[in-house]
């Protein structure tokens, strides 16, 4: 199909899949800001492109929506994988993916209707190194680390799980607020010491296997929910003793399960849905052009 798009979301951060040998345009930072514009475009908190791959069953460029490119998306992966299975790109229940932020193996759950309505995902390895983020402080590992955002002293642990990640915990009891997240997650993304930016959750522990965390995307802002970022909090509450894994995290938007190995492995379990599957219209590619 010309110009076609499928439609996708995992626990209402969502996505729209495209592969590129289909569309009649490039997918530029631009386009890509066009089509994500939830007024003026399709709408999306980003875009999955479909690309070859010589390591991995399939290949995956995840586009935020300010035209800026991730390494790895948890709920993203969920939707490219339903995307290969509804489409009939693959019979497969169980293929691999490779993305930037490295190769991944994905387990479709195929339901009664024989839809793909949960899967899950080896996410690889969660590592706590200055170098992995990047990050420009001088230390072993990102364990409760000092910094200043918005005139705030905290206390973070960074952590890459292909992509960066910035959290910062409180005590279990406390709460963050809307505000906090608005306040804190674009100065946290756009950090001096994080010189490629990072995406921010802010968590707390609310049981000795589970977490809640609100969630500020590098590209995309306040999100509902997020695969990578629930991996990055879990590994990272795990790491600092506040839980045990499995780890149930909870968000927004609903709940994921991260397995943390001892090596810090992290395996994500999780729902996706369907939503549609449609054409962009003649006019609208012309616009985008």
């Amino acid at each position: 199909m010309k110009n076609g798009f499928f439609r996708g979301h995992g626990l209402g951060n969502d996505y729209v899949v495209m592969d590129p040998k289909e569309l009649s345009f490039t997918l530029t930072p631009g386009k890509i800001r066009g089509i994500c514009d939830r007024h003026w475009g399709l709408g999306s908190d980003g875009i999955l492109a479909l690309v070859p791959s010589k390591k991995a069953d399939f290949g995956l460029r995840i586009y935020n929506p300010d035209g800026s490119e991730a390494e790895k998306s948890g709920n993203g992966l969920r939707i490219f994988a339903r995307y290969l299975h509804a489409t009939g790109k693959t019979k497969k229940r169980a293929f691999t993916v490779e993305t930037k932020g490295g190769l991944v193996s994905i387990a479709l759950h195929v339901d009664r209707h024989g839809d793909a309505a949960a899967a899950t995902v080896e996410m690889g390895q969660a590592t706590f190194q200055p170098a992995a983020l990047p990050c420009t402080l001088t230390m072993d590992e990102l364990i409760q680390a000092p910094i200043e955002a918005a005139g705030r002293s905290l206390r973070f642990t960074g952590v890459s799980v292909g992509n960066p990640h910035c959290v910062v915990f409180k005590k279990a009891g406390e709460s963050w607020t809307r505000e906090d997240l608005l306040t804190l997650g674009p100065a946290l993304e756009n950090h001096p010491l994080f010189p490629k930016r990072t995406n921010v959750q802010l968590a707390v522990p609310t049981g000795p296997k589970e977490i809640f965390i609100v969630i500020w995307e590098r590209g995309a802002g306040e999100t509902q929910a997020s695969g990578s970022s629930s991996c990055a909090a879990a590994s990272a509450a795990v790491k600092l003793g506040l839980v045990k894994s499995p780890v149930t995290v909870k968000m927004p938007g609903g709940t994921l399960n991260i397995k943390v190995a001892g090596d810090f492995g992290l395996t994500m379990k999780g729902p996706v849905e369907e939503v549609a599957r449609g054409t962009l219209s003649p006019s609208f590619v012309r616009r985008l052009r």
